[in-house]
């Protein structure tokens, strides 16, 4: 099974404050619902719950928690309580490859397990709390790198990146 990170990270790696997105990126939202479309995602208690505790619809929803009682407020949602947990419960949907969408300590964590990372790269340094790690170059490669510049509807210039982990 492959294991995907996804994310959107200023030019510093920010991710987000106050549990919170700091852009707004129509086309990045479109792109994240076209690629987990149907397919597992995995995110931390917090990232679910700047969701407002809401599934998101149409993705089998894993959430890694301690805390066995959390509910969603629409959807369904499948509990974890660690990552292997959670990777378990993915591979048991039969899916070729499963989303880790945040936050940052999940990302972390995920980090040297995963083989892929898609990140939209906002072309932006601003300040934030949370943060996804730094992409090691001796790790990983860059394969595909398209730029899109800022609009009426975006108001950062932004790059759609896929980086694969390097064959050792």
């Amino acid at each position: 099974m492959i294991i995907s990170l996804l994310v959107a990270a200023s030019t510093n790696n920010v991710i987000g404050k106050d549990n919170q997105l700091l852009w707004h990126l129509p086309n990045d939202m479109k792109f994240f619902k076209n690629t987990t479309w149907g397919m597992p995602v995995v995110m931390g208690r917090k990232t679910f719950e700047s969701l407002n505790k809401k599934a998101l619809t149409g993705r089998i929803n894993i959430i890694i928690t301690k805390h066995k009682d959390l509910k969603s407020e629409t959807g369904e949602i499948d509990l974890a309580g660690s990552i292997e947990e959670a990777i378990t419960k993915a591979k048991n949907t039969d899916c070729k490859e499963i989303f880790v969408i945040g936050g940052g300590e999940i990302f972390k964590s995920f980090m040297n397990l995963a083989d892929r990372i898609y990140m939209t790269r906002v072309e932006a340094r601003l300040e934030g709390d949370t943060y996804f790690p730094e992409i090691d170059n001796t790790e990983w490669a860059l394969t595909s790198s398209t730029h899109f510049p800022a609009d009426e509807k975006h108001a950062y210039p932004y790059n759609f990146q896929l980086w694969k982990r390097k064959e050792a």
